[in-house]
């Protein structure tokens, strides 16, 4: 059994199942359709609303949350090998369900895609030891994992160079170095990341080009260690870390995709566009809010420039459209991707003007720290630098449109 999957000692969770694969006996069917968005939907407007202050502010990981959304079904309803024989992976319903979650909190809505995107390498992987049970355990919330895709993401975009370095060793390889920011993990955690094969001088391995391999980590095996990073102006719950990995195993049971590049081209449309269901959430709810006040503010608000309404209309208008891109996630062509980064960028954007309008109708309530409408002003930030970023999305824009889009 992998490293990465194996269960670590005493990591249980109180009142969870833990990671027995017999526990997956006892969970319920998980939902599908509306039926898992109206779930997710009581889920967030009750236990998730209760706890968001402290996860934004006190630093509060919101793991029980994670926990109920993988047993109802929300963590693996974009992968095709779930516990609903004969239905097919769904996007669509994965986008939907994290919007649900992210409209009451966004630190919670981002720790699932997390997890969503984390189950999707899994699955695409290929590597019968990431798949069947481990990959069961991850999409049901038994086991909880990330992804450190940040740097590399913007390595392959001619943004920063790799943190990371590989090292051939017997069948698998050691890895070195430090990544500043990854999220969702804990002890028993793990979370993928992608690392160029290098030689014992420190240079590149291969003599055909690059040559990247992408593998998980286990939070708990030899040769991690997480520190601590500084203090965030939100979503602080994330359990987000530096990772210094210090002559770390990878073998064949841990490995993703190896060249990592091929596997990349294939999933980035994926790994890009299941974001949106953040955008879309925080948006929504920045809506919500403008329209509490409606009863009482609306006679002075109507002379501001976005209107709930106004917004709305936008907003559903973007989720048609990401609706429509989510019936072909794995789409190769280039044109498609742009369509993808644009949505995503749209959706950042969204979010940023949709938080300040609301707190424009809020007026003076929505400036006190506790305000759910504060918090969305931090978390539409959050949706606009994450990575991909907006500077990032409209470089990787102009590049592909020069070379899909007639002179």
């Amino acid at each position: 059994m992998s490293a990465v999957l194996a269960p670590s000692p005493g990591a249980s969770h109180p009142g969870s199942p833990a990671c027995d694969p017999a526990s997956l006996l006892e969970l319920p069917v998980p939902l599908d359709g509306d039926e898992l968005i109206g779930a997710v939907r009581e889920l967030a407007a009750g236990p998730l609303a209760a706890i968001a202050e402290q996860v934004d502010r006190d630093g509060l990981y919101p793991g029980d949350i994670l926990r109920q959304l993988g047993r109802l079904g929300a963590l693996q309803a974009h992968l095709q090998r779930r516990d609903l024989p004969g239905r097919d992976a769904d996007f669509g319903l994965a986008i939907r369900a994290m919007a649900e979650v992210s409209r009451v909190c966004g630190a919670t809505g981002f720790l699932t895609w997390c997890q969503i995107v984390c189950g999707l390498y899994m699955e695409q992987s290929g590597n019968p030891a990431l798949a069947g049970d481990a990959l069961r355990r991850h999409g049901r919330g038994l086991r909880l994992g990330g992804t450190g895709m940040s740097n590399p993401m913007k390595c392959l975009a001619g943004i920063e160079p790799f943190l990371l370095r590989a090292q051939p060793a017997g069948d698998g390889y050691r890895i070195d170095g430090t990544l500043p920011w990854v999220s969702n993990l804990g002890d028993d955690h793990y979370f993928g990341v992608v690392a160029p094969v290098v030689d014992s001088n420190g240079l590149p391995a291969a003599h055909g080009g690059a040559h990247e391999i992408m593998f998980l980590v286990d939070c708990a095996a030899p040769g991690v260690e997480r520190r601590t990073c500084p203090s965030f102006s939100a979503m602080e719950g994330t359990n987000t870390w530096a990772v210094r990995l210090d002559d770390y195993r990878v073998g064949p049971e841990n490995l993703v995709a190896d060249p990592s590049r091929p596997f990349i081209e294939r999933i980035r449309g994926a790994f890009v566009l299941l974001q949106a269901g953040m955008a879309v959430g925080i948006v929504q709810g920045a809506i919500d809010s403008m329209w509490q006040v409606e009863p009482q503010l609306g006679h002075v608000n109507r002379f501001l420039d976005e209107r709930p309404d106004e917004l709305q209309a936008e907003l559903d208008a973007l989720v048609e459209r990401v609706m429509a891109l989510a019936r072909t996630p794995y789409e190769r062509d280039p044109s498609y991707f742009v369509e993808v980064l644009d949505a995503r960028a749209h959706g950042a954007e969204l979010a940023l003007r949709a938080a300040q309008s609301a707190l424009l109708h809020a007026g003076a309530r929505g400036y006190l720290m506790q305000s759910p409408v504060q918090r969305r002003i931090r978390e539409s930030h959050f949706v606009a630098i994450v990575t991909p970023a907006i500077k990032h999305l409209r470089k990787e824009i102009t590049r592909l449109s020069a070379t899909v889009l007639p002179a």
